[in-house]
């Protein structure tokens, strides 16, 4: 009876200790970090539970008992700072979390610190932190956290070591049993120690720049040595942030200065190149300068930022736009062009980049020298207009082309003037000074041919065309050696009217010009058409051919009277 009450009442603490979430305890779970030699009774209620979780925010439950907490650390990878800069510093916040009871499965829910919070103060007033509080999330054993931070040390402050308090707020899991989680809040304060350095360090004093939007040319930046010691073996790198700017292909460029002595400049030539389409604004730079200290120890300087104003873009303008462009005829566009841009242009050339089928150029380009920044020239752009052109308002494209100061190759294509383009006229002017001819009557005609074209007109050769009852004469061509414009001479021309035509009526001639122009070309004009009136014979008498007839008759009778007589 007494061993069958002392088995029941084993039974009944068992079954409290199970109910009250010890039983990983009682059946042998141990702290972690403890190896154990087999399987035990609290690893198979771990197994029940599944695998560890993932996410350690999670915050999975457990059946088992799980208790421990997290244990933070905070060190920088860069403690070194130097005078007269706000440093970028990077505090490296780590977990050697304990477990007191668990499992591997289950040692992330309590050493996870959640929601961790770092805030770092000087306990100096030599040094200014700027950063305030940072939130990094969660920081488990596996994964540190990253909390950045800017520590001013201003100029004039002594080499030494100096302290930084960070302080840690973050929350965890102490305890959980039996889907009972005990969650705590905790605030602890690390020591990060930062040794201020006096070694050489560097400052960009000034930056210019020759280079022009849409081309490139030479950056340079003067760099200070504001540190107490020399540096030598420098290598000065820049940086531009922008895709306007660019170091030749790249984002960045470095350059070796060699040694710098305390307090003394260099300035330090790079290549760079603006975009054609990079705004009119100042350009960020950033840059470091790695270098060995006077003890051999190489250090990397990586506060350095500037800005850099590029040129404005090579543009020119066009003003002054003459035109005496006609359909059909030979002429040019003229005007004046300036050169808008901030520096010389050397061997421009004002040339036609259109594509319109009824403008001819006869010279596409036309060289006007060397334009320095706001100088300008005039321009001219001989061109024909088509026969089938239309009269009226043309848009010319145009292109500015010309040399850098490096003697590249250069041009500004964005350049469009309006000309006016005539109407058709008759290149030749033609006045019939007396235009009757007797009906049956023969008569030279002078011709009077102006020059209406805007220039000299050599070799001109008329030709004089008729049609029954008109005809031409032995005559029907005439010359003249040149005519100037508006220049009129007069040409002979022999006409017939035969018998046939009817007096009172008018009939038409025609004539056609061939000439060549001021520049050796041969030209042949369209027909002219040129009205001539016929009228009675002077007397009433008979047509010339009749009264010519009748002489032969007469003629040939007196001399058959004459025969007989001998």
């Amino acid at each position: 009876m007494g061993v069958r009450r002392t088995r029941i009442l084993a039974v009944i603490a068992a079954a409290l200790l199970v109910t009250s979430g010890t039983v990983g305890f009682v059946a042998g779970a141990t702290p972690a970090g403890t190896a154990t030699a087999g399987p035990t009774a609290g690893d198979s209620v771990a197994a029940l539970d599944g695998a560890a979780p993932t996410d350690p925010t999670a915050r999975p439950q457990s059946g088992g008992l799980v208790r421990g907490s997290p244990d933070l650390s905070v060190t920088t990878t860069s403690p070194r700072v130097t005078p007269g800069r706000t440093n970028e510093l990077s505090l490296q916040i780590s977990n050697n979390g304990d477990m007191d009871l668990g499992t591997a499965q289950t040692r992330d829910i309590v050493t996870t610190a959640r929601n961790v919070r770092v805030t770092a103060e000087a306990d100096d007033n030599a040094l200014d932190v700027e950063t305030g509080t940072v939130a990094i999330g969660a920081v488990t054993d596996s994964a540190p956290g990253e909390a950045p931070i800017a520590v001013t040390v201003p100029e004039g402050v002594e080499e030494g070591t100096y302290e930084l308090d960070v302080e840690l707020e973050y929350s965890y899991t102490r305890q959980q049993s039996g889907g009972v989680t005990e969650d705590r809040e905790r605030t602890v304060t690390e020591e990060v120690k930062l040794e201020v350095t006096d070694d050489a360090r560097f400052r960009i004093v000034n930056t210019t720049t020759d280079a022009q939007i849409g081309d490139g040319g030479t950056l340079e930046a003067e760099i200070k040595n504001v540190g107490a010691s020399a540096a030598s073996d420098a290598v000065v790198s820049l940086e531009s942030s922008s895709a306007g700017l660019r170091f030749g292909e790249a984002a960045s460029d470095a350059a070796r200065i060699g040694e710098l002595d305390a307090g003394e400049t260099t300035t330090v030539p790079y290549d760079v190149t603006f975009a054609p389409d990079a705004p009119m604004r100042e350009y960020a730079l950033s840059g470091s300068v790695r270098f060995d200290t006077t003890d051999g120890v190489q250090r990397v300087d990586e506060g350095l930022a500037a800005g850099v104003v590029p040129l404005a873009e090579q543009q020119f303008s066009v003003s002054d736009v003459e035109s005496d462009l006609r359909v059909g005829e030979d002429g040019a566009v003229s005007g004046t062009v300036t050169n808008d841009g901030p520096v010389e242009a050397r061997s421009v050339v004002v040339q036609y980049t259109g594509d319109d089928p009824s403008l001819i150029p006869i010279e596409s380009s036309a060289a006007v020298g060397s334009l320095g920044s706001g100088e300008s020239t005039d321009f001219e752009l001989p061109m024909a207009v088509g026969g089938e052109a239309e009269d009226g308002l043309r848009s010319v494209d145009l292109a500015v082309r010309y040399r850098n100061d490096e003697g590249e190759r250069r041009a500004d294509e964005t350049l469009a003037l309006d000309a006016s383009v005539a109407p058709e006229r008759d290149r030749f002017g033609v006045e019939i000074t007396n235009r009757t001819i007797e009906s049956g009557g023969t008569r030279t005609v002078d011709v009077a041919v102006t020059n209406n074209l805007d220039e000299t007109a050599a070799d001109v050769e008329a030709r004089l065309f008729a049609n029954d009852p008109l005809d031409t004469g032995d005559t029907d061509s005439g010359y003249v050696r040149s005519l100037d414009p508006g220049e009129t001479a007069t040409m002979t021309f022999e006409l017939t009217a035969t018998g046939t035509a009817t007096p009172g009526s008018t009939y038409p001639i025609s004539l056609d010009f061939r000439y060549d122009d001021a520049d050796g070309d041969s030209h042949l004009t369209d027909t002219y058409r040129v009205p001539i009136d016929v009228v009675e014979a002077e007397g009433g008498g008979l047509p010339l051919p009749l009264i010519v007839v009748a002489l032969l008759i007469v003629g040939t009778a007196g001399l058959v009277a004459y025969r007989r007589r001998q």
